[in-house]
Formats: C-alpha cells, sequence, structure tokens
C-alpha cells in the first residue's frame, strides 16, 4: 500500500501494519510522519524502541537478529531504520526481505529514508516493503500551497493569523520548513495563542528563505521573474558554483527543446512525458514554460548557454553570475529575439 502523508492520520485510526517506510526530501515532515507512526505504535503495546542507522560498514545480519529476539522490557518492540544513504541499502535487500515475508506480531519494523529515485522505487527491498506494509511518500509543500501550510500549523498550535501575515511568513521561510515551524512554536510561545499579526513578527523576521539550484529552475519554469533575481542572488551569497547552475539549468533547457519540437511534430503529449520522465507532480510547470516558448526559442536559449559555458571557462569574457541572470530570466520571460 503506498499513502501520501495527508492520509496517514486517517490510515493509523483504522490499521496499524507490521511495517512502514517514510520517505521524502523535505525531513521536518519526513521526521513528523515517524513521530506519528511512533506514538500510535505506542498506545497499541510497542513500548521498546530500538533505533538503528544504516551506515558504511552496517551489520545487517544484526538487524535480522533483533528482529527475530524477543524483546526484554516490552512484549512488543518498534525497530526504526535509518537509511541515510540509499544505495547502501541494496547490500541489505535479502535481510530487508526475510523481515517483511516473515513479519513478527511483536515487531514493527519503521524506515526512513531521504527521497527515492525511480530506480530504486524499483528495487526489491522497496517493492517487499510495499507489498506486505505501507510506503508513506512525503511531497515538498509547493510554493503556493505554503501559506495555507502556514495557516493550518498556526491554528494547530492555538494561534489565528491576521491577513498577510502567511504571506509574510511564506516570503521569509521559503524552502526552509524546518526554520517555520520553529518560528510558529517560538510565536506560540510568546502569545500563547490568540490572534497574530504583522506587527508581532515583522520585527524579529530575517531572510529565512533556503534555496537551491532546483528551486531555481522551477521558479523560472513558473515565470517569476523577481523570484529568480532573488534566488540567484541568495545562491552566489551561499557560495553555490556557477557551474552546478549552468548545469541545472541547461539540462532542463535542453529537455523542453525536446520536448517542444516533439509536441510540434504532433506526437502525444502523454507519450512525450513519459519518455523524458517528467512527473506528474511537475507537469503543469513544463506545460506553462512550453506554451511560452516554440522549439526554436529553446534552442536559441541553448546557444545562451553555451556563450555562458565560454564565459564561465574563461574562453569568452563576460560576467558568469550576468550570463547566468540573462538566461534564467530568458528561461521565465519573453526577451526580444528569445522566444516569439
Amino acid at each position: 500500500m503506498r499513502l501520501n502523508l495527508n492520509q496517514l492520520h486517517g490510515h493509523l485510526k483504522r490499521d496499524l501494519a507490521p511495517t512502514y517506510l517514510v520517505y521524502g526530501d523535505e525531513p521536518l515532515l519526513v521526521d513528523e510522519g515517524c513521530a506519528l507512526i511512533r506514538e500510535v505504535a505506542q498506545e497499541r503495546g510497542f513500548n521498546e524502541r530500538n533505533v538503528m542507522t544504516v551506515e558504511p560498514g552496517f551489520d545487517w545480519a544484526s538487524l535480522f537478529s533483533l528482529t527475530c529476539s524477543p524483546s526484554l522490557f516490552s512484549p512488543r518492540q518498534l525497530i526504526e531504520l535509518r537509511i541515510a544513504n540509499i544505495k547502501q541499502s541494496e547490500a541489505g535487500a535479502d535481510i530487508l526481505d526475510q523481515i517483511v515475508e516473515q513479519p513478527s506480531q511483536d515487531v514493527l519494523l519503521l524506515v526512513r529514508a531521504g527521497k527515492l529515485d525511480k530506480r530504486t522505487m524499483a528495487s526489491r527491498w522497496v517493492k517487499a516493503l510495499e507489498r506486505t506494509g505501507v510506503l508513506v511518500v512525503v511531497y515538498p509543500v509547493a510554493q503556493n500551497e505554503f501559506p495555507g501550510w502556514l495557516s493550518h500549523r498556526m491554528r494547530a498550535k492555538g494561534l489565528t493569523p491576521e491577513p498577510g501575515v502567511c504571506d509574510l511568513l511564506a516570503y521569509h521561510f521559503e524552502g526552509n520548513l524546518l526554520a517555520a515551524a520553529q518560528e510558529i512554536d517560538k510565536l506560540a510561545m510568546l502569545h500563547g495563542g490568540g490572534s497574530i499579526g504583522p506587527e508581532d513578527i515583522r520585527d524579529n523576521l530575517s531572510d529565512n528563505a533556503r534555496f537551491n539550484v532546483f528551486s531555481l529552475v522551477d521558479t523560472c519554469l513558473r515565470g517569476e521573474l523577481t523570484s529568480v533575481v532573488r534566488i540567484l542572488t541568495r545562491l552566489r551569497s551561499e557560495g553555490i558554483e556557477p557551474i552546478l547552475i549552468l548545469r541545472v539549468l541547461t539540462r532542463e533547457v535542453r529537455t523542453l527543446s525536446q520536448v517542444a519540437l516533439r509536441l510540434e511534430q504532433g506526437e502525444r503529449e502523454a507519450s512525450v512525458f513519459q519518455a523524458h520522465n517528467i512527473w506528474s507532480r511537475r507537469q503543469p510547470l513544463i506545460r506553462k514554460a512550453i506554451k511560452r516558448c516554440g522549439s526554436n526559442g529553446w534552442l536559441d536559449i541553448l546557444r545562451q548557454a553555451a556563450r555562458s559555458d565560454k564565459v564561465l571557462k574563461g574562453h569568452h569574457a563576460g560576467n558568469i553570475w550576468q550570463e547566468l541572470q540573462h538566461m534564467a530570466i530568458a528561461v521565465c520571460g519573453k526577451p526580444k529575439g528569445v522566444c516569439e
């Protein structure tokens, strides 16, 4: 069975599976999903908890032995397996297979992992966990969903945000859910509950937004010029290498040019998206970007990327950060000479 995080609470009210795999690239939400499972498990008698972290040299036999051994302090035990490096989990595929195929009523296995790629999702150990237990996928909070997420979290803490408060928080904490949650906890401690206005938070806020290269790409695809400039400025201040930004932007533009060309040639959108491994959650972004430029427009941006590469390598005069900004703006807007 596969659930998203929003479905987990309802599932746990009805049932408690012998195994869970909670995974995603938002650590705060993964933590909270695991905490919910631990809370329900404790209510149902799994009072002993053993935490194991998969690191280089991890003894998989000890995990198997633990699942077969009776608990010393409780009739039932919860084993929490934290997988930091997905590649290391392949070494334990056989062990995980044995554990999930012969589950014990007195042992609950909770596996926590980061984002799983397509290859890992098709691996034997993940398939085994899905077949006999529950996979809980944790999606990042999308930019347009972030104010609503903040509002829900504030109300859960007894706070009532006044108009504009969640938008202000979203601006300062974009991409940094942990810092946002900590800020809400601080507000709850300071105010104890009740209404929160912009004046209650403005003086204490600093720009805590955390960006990465991939959030830059998605912002470009949405066509948000102001945010693009802001993210690039932050990446530069954090010491992110320009070559990483150029590689990711170029890869995205190359995909867009190929997708646009195939659609112009009459191929079905669903087939094209599948051929380029474009997930359903990203398809609206791709559609929006494709509408702005035809295949020739994307090829022009690829030529711009080639120029940026020469600047980066010192073969052409120019400022690489200006080049990256021009390229990013070309992806998200309609500068003259790039898109018709």
